[in-house]
């Protein structure tokens, strides 16, 4: 498992915990890293829904690079939690 890449400027937690899908249902632990990474997936895909508007070129390029990171360092949890 790679740490965050340099471009990540969210929050980063130094613990894991257990995430789950809230359309499936289906669970999965994820490292601090992961969650890290993971919430900032979340919170784009809310920025990206409400306002619209607001939503720049860098935030596109972040949000695909973050799910990128995501299936490069475990795609179980991103099929699970994400696909």
């Amino acid at each position: 498992m790679s740490k965050l890449p340099k471009w990540f400027k969210g929050e980063t937690y130094k613990d894991g915990s257990e995430v789950t899908n809230p359309f499936s249902g289906e669970t999965f632990t994820l490292t601090g890293d992961e969650l890290s990474m993971y919430d900032f997936i979340i919170g784009s895909q809310l920025v990206f829904e409400m306002m619209p508007s607001n939503v720049n070129p860098k935030q596109i390029k972040d949000f695909q690079a973050a799910l990128d990171w995501f299936k490069d360092n475990n795609i179980e949890a991103y099929r699970v939690l994400l696909d």
